[in-house]
């Protein structure tokens, strides 16, 4: 919910980077406790970088940063590789985290058009 109307264009953006930080710290603590947790140092690195970008998109879409367009974009990127790191791990947790990512890479290119 946005309390000023120059927000809502950003609204569905927020939202997707909102749920796509949360999962991917949900993930990231989940694979510290996996068996294979040196397979995933990549990944979990990527995942605490795709959440600090979701966070700071989230930031800058809420103040109208006069660059949100292009932090959406590489946030879109970094969605990108994190949802590609996370499915090469079959576990459910990855698997979600995943997919919402990729939700949000979607929305974030919406929003650098």
């Amino acid at each position: 919910m946005s309390l000023t109307k120059v927000i809502e264009k950003y609204q569905p953006c927020i939202d997707a980077c909102s749920k796509c930080t949360q999962a991917c710290y949900e993930c990231f603590h989940a694979c510290l406790n996996e068996p294979d947790v040196a397979e995933r140092r990549n990944c979990i690195s990527m995942l605490t970088e795709c959440a600090m970008m979701c966070q700071m998109s989230v930031a800058m879409m809420s103040m109208n940063g006069q660059f949100s367009a292009q932090h959406c974009q590489l946030c879109a990127q970094i969605c990108d590789q994190c949802a590609q790191d996370c499915s090469k791990f079959q576990d459910d947790h990855c698997q979600k985290c995943a997919k919402i990512c990729q939700s949000c890479a979607e929305e974030c290119r919406n929003m650098s058009k």
